[in-house]
């Protein structure tokens, strides 16, 4: 069966019809779509030697968005119908009609990101808990501190269609899977937790290799161990090594979410109005970027049909662009860049991150944090909250280590960043040449919505961020 029928299967509409209905609903907008979406998604969670948890849902439905100068119309229905499109339509009676002219269609690519293998029906069922059951048990045997284990598997399959007035129709079919193992671990009456996941736009078999699975055991294994032996974390202002990889999960918040286009042509972000300033310390290159094979955060197209690609967002320290969706662009007098983004097809797009890191520089990742005289090494985060207007963030620390004199020591527990983003970027004083992209576990909220993302970022050296912790004065 081609994917593309399964938004059509119940025979209540046809691509024909869709595309007459686009024409007929939103011709008289600077811009629009009717998004078709069919989608299907299951989980898994086996824990404590048993399975806790087994979930599977599908849904399929659209919106229909139009778009005159600021103001948007929007209406979504859990039924792909022309009777329910009517409907919705209704909605969009509320814009004023548009005589000028009208946004261009998206160009388009013939270069796809991904596979359109379905995960959820190309491996049984049996196979899926199986290979929980497995890592449950190899985790169990690894060490005997081992007190618990939790395998979380997922995996999702959508199809979309987007279908404008002018007749430009797109289609994109989306894989994505993810493994998460974590373990705690009991030491008399001490227990700590570890936990390492990975995931991309591609099928099971990826993560049922037994080589790759091993490797998530023993990183949360390595991360329970290391906190285990944890100490109460310093406070006050310090320089900080950033580890390289899921670190970039800072920037993604702290100066990432400042440089999508709402934000700024709302003048509401500490980067509004900013383009060709220096933000950030010479050797700062931040880039997003969608169009990375098989990652998480990656698209062919985005959710209005544009192509993802290459934004250059800050380049050697300089602010050169932001995300933009259609929207934003076009009031901004500017080009969209592929990041219109939505949750579902219950949700509007806005500008979003896809795959969002900092390039490498030059220096010696071992030599950046020997330069750390009184700080710590920053190896891996947790939750965060950012600010924004201001920039100004908060993150826990899952894994981080006290660094004196150049040498690396005891790991820290209860370590929070504290700072702003734009602040941040000027502190960069060392950029190590190891940059990596994480393994493909990142959420990234916005709005109300969620959608997978990717970060990365190579080892940095940062001469001054105040930590929160736990150490007595």
């Amino acid at each position: 069966m081609n994917p593309r029928d399964f938004l059509y299967r119940d025979g209540m509409l046809d691509p024909d019809g869709a595309r007459a209905l686009a024409a007929t609903h939103l011709a008289a907008h600077d811009d629009g779509e009717l998004y078709l979406q069919y989608r299907t998604s299951e989980s898994f969670l086996f824990d404590d030697g048993r399975l806790k948890n087994a979930d599977y849902s599908g849904d399929a439905g659209f919106g229909l968005r139009g778009v005159s100068g600021e103001t948007t119309a929007f209406a979504h229905a859990n039924e792909i119908s022309a009777a329910a499109i009517q409907r919705a339509a209704q909605t969009l009676k509320l814009l004023d009609p548009r005589d000028g002219a009208k946004a261009p269609a998206p160009r388009r690519t013939n270069t796809a990101m991904y596979g359109a293998g379905d995960p959820l029906t190309a491996v049984a069922f049996k196979d899926k808990i199986a290979l929980c059951e497995k890592i449950e048990a190899a985790a169990r045997a690894r060490d005997p501190r081992v007190d618990q284990v939790s395998v979380m598997l997922t995996g999702s399959w959508s199809v979309i269609e987007i279908v404008r007035a002018d007749g430009f129709t797109a289609t994109d079919v989306r894989p994505l899977v993810r493994l998460g193992v974590q373990v705690v671990m009991k030491d008399g009456d001490r227990q700590e937790s570890g936990f390492h996941g990975l995931g991309g736009r591609y099928l099971y078999d990826r993560l049922m290799d037994e080589a790759t699975w091993n490797r998530a055991i023993d990183e949360a294994i390595r991360q329970a161990d290391v906190n285990l032996r944890s100490v109460a974390a310093p406070a006050g202002e310090m320089e900080v090594a950033l580890a390289p990889g899921w670190c970039g999960v800072l920037l993604h918040e702290a100066v990432g979410h400042g440089l999508e286009g709402d934000f700024n042509r709302k003048g509401t972000s500490a980067f509004s109005g900013r383009i060709g300033e220096r933000v950030a310390a010479p050797g700062v290159t931040v880039i997003d970027e969608g169009a990375i094979a098989d990652r998480r955060g990656s698209l062919t197209i985005d959710d209005e049909g544009t192509p993802t690609g290459r934004t250059v967002l800050i380049e050697d320290g300089i602010l050169k662009g932001y995300l933009q969706d259609r929207l934003n662009a076009r009031l901004m007098g500017m080009e969209p860049t592929g990041n219109g983004r939505r949750e579902s097809f219950a949700h509007a797009p806005m500008p979003r991150m896809t795959n969002t890191f900092m390039l490498g520089g030059q220096d010696d990742p071992e030599e950046l944090v020997s330069r750390v005289k009184d700080g710590i090494f920053a190896k891996s985060f947790g939750g965060g909250q950012v600010d924004i207007t201001s920039g100004k963030f908060v993150f826990s620390c899952t894994e981080a280590y006290r660094v004196k004199n150049g040498k690396i020591g005891d790991p820290v527990k209860g370590a929070t960043l504290i700072g702003d983003g734009p602040t941040v970027l000027t502190k960069v004083k060392g950029i190590g040449n190891d940059m990596e992209l994480d393994e493909g576990v990142g959420l990234c909220g916005k709005g109300g919505q969620t959608v997978p993302a990717g970060v990365g970022q190579p080892t940095l050296y940062v001469d001054g961020i105040t930590v929160g912790g736990t150490e007595a004065a």
